[in-house]
């Protein structure tokens, strides 16, 4: 059964892990362009771990796994 509320879900978190990648390379590009200083480069980082963090979390929601954990199929389960 295909359950239209899963799919809208899906959509949106992927539509959020894109913008949030686009967001993080938006970032890295100024910060390298405009204003290569130390604190810029603090800022940088702490965007980047908390955006990264949250992409994690996404995938955990949309895909049931972390992003470093294998896909769980039948082919895995035979292999093991």
């Amino acid at each position: 059964m295909h359950d239209p509320y899963w799919s809208y879900k899906v959509e949106i978190g992927r539509a959020l892990l894109l913008g949030l990648e686009i967001l993080v390379a938006a970032d890295i590009i100024k910060t390298v362009a405009l204003e290569p200083t130390f604190a810029s480069l603090g800022v940088l980082g702490g965007l980047v771990v908390i955006r990264t963090f949250l992409s994690w979390t996404l995938v955990l929601e949309i895909e049931g796994r972390w992003p470093w954990q294998r896909e769980h199929t039948a082919d895995t389960e035979e292999g093991e």
